[in-house]
Formats: structure tokens, sequence, C-alpha cells
């Protein structure tokens, strides 16, 4: 029987067909467009996602049904001694509350272990790499589950948002911060750093914008994680809901500014994407794993 299984959700950026070639299961985190149920990467792509978003069409995130959680842990428990299950952030969904429930349930005591990794996007998928890593290399559950919440506040997201109105339509900011944000211009950007999204800066425009995500991650290289001397050893990623000549651009920028780091620039889940709306741009910065031999 082989040791461990890593599962994670859709909001790892990891979907069905990347999974099944690294070996990693996902759970598909379901939303409702119109009142109907939908699954991300599997009955609704992220292109056809955003066509529902700009259409003014009503949009609602949801976790994954605690039943379609547990039927993956059942099937792979006959093939596994353990699961490890990473989901997106505490701070920013209650799917992981109700899968550290579902895990004390005696049929899992021992047998699933529950990652509350605070993470979500590319900084949670690098944490879904690691755990593969270090099941391949024979940890057990226990073992990958205290490495990565002992590691979890070792990254930060920052995110240029192009409108402000999804922030308001969900409850983040009021509708008249928005409606002065609106007014003014501001392309503010946003930090997510362990369960938190706050505000991080105010900029008036989107080259500002860029400037000030890079800026934010020389600062936690050099002060926050001391990295000036071993650049090396932070992972840079990327992140979007903007359209492909933007990204592109913002791709090249960001190669510019770490041309030694194999960079990863994916879209940005769904259940961030409701709240962010179309056009933003994110980077992130993560200390990298150091994984202790065993």
């Amino acid at each position: 029987m082989t040791r461990t299984a890593i599962v994670t959700d859709s909001n790892s950026g990891i979907f069905q067909d990347e999974a099944g070639a690294r070996g990693i299961y996902v759970v598909p985190m379901p939303f409702y467009v119109g009142g109907k149920l939908y699954y991300e990467g599997v009955t609704m792509t992220w292109d056809e996602f955003f066509e529902h978003l700009k259409n003014g069409e009503d949009i609602s995130t949801s976790t994954p049904a605690r039943g379609d959680v547990t039927d993956l842990w059942d099937k792979l428990l006959k093939d596994y001694e353990n699961i490890v299950y990473i989901p997106m952030s505490s701070g920013l969904s209650s799917s992981c509350s109700m899968a550290i429930l579902a895990a004390q349930d005696d049929k899992y005591e021992g047998r699933v272990f529950v990652v509350n990794n605070q993470r979500i996007s590319v900084t949670q998928r690098q944490s879904v790499l690691d755990a593969k890593e270090m099941a391949d290399r024979g940890f057990g559950g226990a073992r990958i589950r205290q490495i990565l919440e002992d590691t979890k506040f070792d990254s930060s997201i920052y995110i240029m948002v192009d409108t402000l109105k999804y922030l308001k339509k969900g409850g983040r900011i009021t509708p008249a911060a928005a409606a002065l944000g609106t007014l003014l211009r501001l392309k503010p950007v946003l930090q997510i750093q362990g369960e938190k999204l706050d505000a991080y800066a105010k900029c008036r425009t989107v080259k500002q914008a860029k400037t000030t995500m890079l800026e934010a991650v020389d600062k936690d290289m050099k002060e926050r994680f001391r990295l000036g001397d071993h650049p090396e050893d932070a992972v840079i990623a990327g992140a979007y809901t903007a359209g492909q000549e933007t990204v592109h651009e913002w791709i090249k920028e960001v190669n510019t500014a770490y041309p030694n780091h194999d960079i990863v620039i994916q879209p940005l889940p769904l259940s961030i994407s409701c709240h962010i709306g179309p056009g933003s741009l994110a980077v992130t910065i993560s200390k990298k794993l150091v994984i202790p031999e065993e």
C-alpha cells in the first residue's frame, strides 16, 4: 500500500489534468451562477466564468459538500495509508474548518490530516507541490502537516484591483469607499498574508500599482525573510484576472525583475476572482521550504 496521498482543492490552481500528471488529487470548488451549480475546472472554464461575471449575472461561491470530500477520502484510503488534505486558507473560507471536523470522525483518525495552511492560489499550489515531494520521500501525513503549518506564514500575495465594484458587492468595502475610489480612479493593492485580505497601498495608475507590488516583494525578500544574500531561496509567482495582452506584459515585467527564478503565473481561482473582479494582477513571494532529512 502506498503511504501518503496528497489532496487539495481547485483554489490551488491545480486542475484535474495537471493533478493526474503529478499524482495529486483535487476537489473542485463549487459555485453558483444564476442559482445553477457548477464546479471549477470541471463543468465551467475560467473564461466562461468571467463572461458570466462581466455580464452582471448573480454569482456566489460555496464550500465543497462534506460528502464530496469524504467520498474521495474513502476511495483513496483503499490504496493509501493516509491522506494529507490542503484546502484554501481558513481565513477566506469555511471549507478548511469543515474538513477538520470531518477528519475527526473515528474512521479518519490518524489517517486523514487536514492542513490549515492559510494559503490560496499559487502559494497554496506551492504547498501542495512541497507536500507531494515530502510524500514521495516517505514522509507520513502527520509530519507533512506539521511542516506545512509551521511555515504557513512564509508567503504573501499582492493583488492590484482594477475595479472596486466586486469588493463592494461582496461586502469587503463600503459603497461610499467604492464610490470615492472609483471617482479617484484608484488601483488599490491588496495583500493576502495568512488568513487576512487587507488593503496594502492606494495607487493612482496600473504602472504605480505594479511598481508597488514588486517593491513589496523585494522588501519581503530582504527584510521579512532576510534572503538578501540568497534570493534563490525565494519562490516568486504570479496570478491574474486580466486579459491576455495585459498578462503577457506582466509576465515579462516579473521575469525581468527576477530573471533567475522559475516563475509560474496562473489565473486566480474563481473563489477569489469572484470578489476581485476582472483586470487584476498579482505577484507572490514564498520562502522556499527546506525539507528536513527524515
